[in-house]
């Protein structure tokens, strides 16, 4: 006999995931947009920009690095990528360098290429581009491959406590 599940208003089993449980229970206004996954995609982020037809521009991947043997996160447009020294100087600290995945995932409570902003586990120096601010809104994963979640820039900023800086080139 198949499992049932609730679903519950976001349209996620079980009340969705910890980022789209944050972002209710945060009372911002924000979409959810799923679409199917492809494993073999090269690139998690410009296959959900194409997926929901929106410029690469206004998705943003959620990266972690370590600054200064902190880990840090970074939320950067895909179309670009992310400057370390941009991301160190942000925070005050003088050396960066990506964290390793196992690390990434076991701090967030995501798996890559399902890494959000919001929602982690443990909540993190997070650090958002710049070029957020100029748009009306914009994507980030909401905690597993296939599904993102749209909110103004300035609620994303909010809810992580993050700081705006350029962090990212291209």
């Amino acid at each position: 006999m198949p499992k049932k599940t609730k679903q519950k208003k976001d349209g996620q089993p079980g009340g969705g995931t910890p980022a789209t449980v944050a972002l209710t229970s945060s009372g911002v206004p924000f979409t959810v947009h799923s679409y199917p996954h492809d494993p073999a995609a090269a690139s998690y982020g410009e296959e959900a920009a194409e997926a929901l037809g929106v410029a690469p521009e206004q998705v943003f991947k959620t990266l972690l690095a370590e600054v200064d043997g902190a880990l840090t996160v970074a939320v950067v447009p895909v179309s670009g990528s992310l400057d370390l020294k941009a991301l160190a100087a942000a925070v005050g600290g003088k050396r960066a360098a990506m964290a390793d995945p196992a690390a990434a995932e076991r701090s967030t409570g995501y798996v890559l290429g399902g890494i959000s902003p919001l929602g982690q586990r443990k909540r993190l120096p997070t650090v958002v581009d710049a070029s957020a601010q100029g748009r009306p809104t914009v994507c980030v994963s909401a905690g597993r491959r296939g599904l993102e979640v749209e909110l103004a820039p300035a609620d994303l900023v909010a809810l992580t406590g993050a700081r705006v800086a350029p962090i990212a080139r291209g």
